[in-house]
This record gives C-alpha cells, sequence and structure tokens, in this order.
C-alpha cells in the first residue's frame, strides 16, 4: 500500500541486480512493487542532503568564535590524536 497521495510515474534506469533486490524487498514486505521504497529512499536522501546542508550554514556561523590561543590549543590536540591513528 504506497502512502503518498499525489504520485508521479517517471522512468528510472536502475542496474539489474538492484531491482533484483528491490524486489526481494517489496515481496519481504508484502508488496509488489518497489515504488514504495523508492520513495521512502529518496525522502531519506533528501532529508540527509537538507540536514547537511544546515549543519554546514550552522559550522559557518561558528566561525572565528575561537580564540588564537583556543586554535592553536584544538590543533596541537589533534596533531596528537592523528600520530595514534596510525
Amino acid at each position: 500500500m504506497c502512502m503518498y497521495n499525489d504520485l508521479m510515474r517517471t522512468t528510472i534506469d536502475l542496474k539489474p541486480e538492484h531491482r533484483a533486490k528491490l524486489l526481494e524487498l517489496a515481496a519481504r514486505r508484502g508488496e509488489k512493487g518497489f515504488s514504495s521504497i523508492i520513495a521512502e529512499a529518496v525522502d531519506e536522501h533528501l532529508k540527509r542532503l537538507l540536514t547537511n546542508k544546515d549543519a554546514r550554514r550552522r559550522a559557518g556561523l561558528l566561525r572565528g568564535r575561537l580564540s588564537r590561543r583556543d586554535v592553536e590549543t584544538l590543533r596541537r590536540a589533534t596533531a596528537v590524536l592523528r600520530e595514534s591513528w596510525r
């Protein structure tokens, strides 16, 4: 059962293996097709893009908020952490 009221039909190109997996997932959910799965994926992707855009905007507002001393302290601490990753 599709939960979207205003629908548009369109054509998309899928790899055969993606189509097969989508059909398998739809069958497990008791659905004949995979339109609702595609719609959910698009919704989730768009939400993530908007969230990331908002996070970048908020981060930009913080530019210049640290003192030079704090910046240097943070840089040194980051360098120490990066050395332990190797």
